[in-house]
């Protein structure tokens, strides 16, 4: 089956500001896009990221495309530093947080970078948030908070942690904190398809398989970006959103970009998990079901905007996991996605 095109219910954005923190990575810079091709684009898009030769690039693609170039603005920074990252949330409605380190090998061998960029980057992006009266702020997570075996899960869980207990610090304020979670995305850096893709175009004998049993969800870059804007449209504050998404298998994955080549067993790395999971039985208690995907939710607000929308209880015992998922790609669609023009791609400069 092709991944669903998720509903797009897209918030009113032609007078608001946004900022992006990890603005210069690959769904940053997906968004971007987006946004800069809606009818009635933001007044201002803040890129926020700590790597100026990004930034530099991004800027030359847009310089050109006045006056949209024009409601750019770079701002280098690191979620890491509170102050900097206050000042850039001045006049701000809306954010996207989208920093972290995310390379579960890397994450092992340096913890302590991981917990500050993580964690501490997390409870800067609240406290700026408050500070700045930002509408609403929304948190890229990963499939491996649930339930995590590795430290790159664990640092996301608590990031989850704080964004959703954040709404308890809002007050007065009006700020809302929600999270989107989901599992690999379909091309960007870091997932298996471009290093499958890498090795290929390098000329390997074999790619590496760590397990034959080994499944992952997968969704695409636009799809990302339209789950993003849609739940950024429909939270409330609490709620941990979850796309229904296909999984597959990587040894599938493996055949379908090579199926000329063998494939190696090098066992699983240290953190890593057999199968993603994004719904545990406990998370089930609280968990709605919608169309198109899930809610996990605190028991006020956020339940109550989820069951407003339609939302049913799941069963008790539930759990979303990429090895007994409903949906599924096979290798035919991989490849028709991997040839499709996404609406991000169709949309750049």
């Amino acid at each position: 089956m092709l991944p669903r095109t998720f509903n797009l219910p897209t918030p009113d954005l032609a007078n608001s500001s946004i900022l992006i923190t990890g603005g210069t990575g690959s769904f940053g810079r997906a968004f971007v896009n987006y946004l800069l091709a809606l009818p009635a684009p933001p007044k201002r898009i803040v890129i926020f990221s700590r790597d100026e030769q990004k930034q530099d690039a991004m800027a030359r693609d847009w310089s050109a495309h006045r006056p949209l170039f024009e409601r750019l603005r770079f701002f280098i920074g690191d979620v890491r530093d509170a102050e900097r990252l206050e000042l850039a949330m001045r006049g701000i409605d809306h954010v996207i947080h989208a920093a972290a380190l995310k390379i579960v090998p890397i994450a092992e061998y340096n913890p302590f970078e991981c917990i500050l960029t993580n964690v501490h980057g997390a409870e800067n992006v609240v406290k700026a948030a408050l500070r700045n009266q930002v509408k609403r702020v929304l948190a890229l997570s990963t499939d491996k908070a649930a339930n995590p075996a590795n430290l790159y899960g664990a640092s996301k869980l608590a990031s989850d942690k704080i964004m959703v207990a954040a709404n308890n610090l809002s007050g007065d304020r009006g700020t809302a904190f929600s999270v989107v979670r989901y599992g690999n995305v379909i091309g960007s850096r870091g997932s298996v398809v471009p290093l499958f893709q890498s090795l290929i175009a390098n000329g390997a004998d074999a790619l590496p398989i760590t397990d034959a049993r080994m499944t992952r969800f997968l969704i695409t870059l636009d799809q990302g970006v339209s789950f993003v804007l849609s739940s950024l449209a429909m939270m409330a504050g609490g709620e941990i959103f979850v796309p229904k998404i296909p999984s597959m298998k990587i040894v599938d994955i493996a055949t379908a970009l090579a199926p000329q080549l063998p494939q190696t067993i090098v066992g699983i790395r240290p953190g890593e998990k057999l199968h993603e999971v994004m719904i545990t039985e406990d998370d089930a208690r609280l968990t709605l079901e919608l169309d198109d995907r899930y809610a996990i939710c605190t028991p006020d607000t956020a339940l109550r905007n989820m069951k407003q929308r339609g939302g049913v209880p799941i069963a008790e015992g539930f759990r979303y996991a990429s090895d007994t998922n409903h949906e599924w790609l096979d290798g035919n669609g991989l490849m028709a996605l991997l040839k499709r023009p996404g609406k991000t791609e169709a949309v750049r400069p």
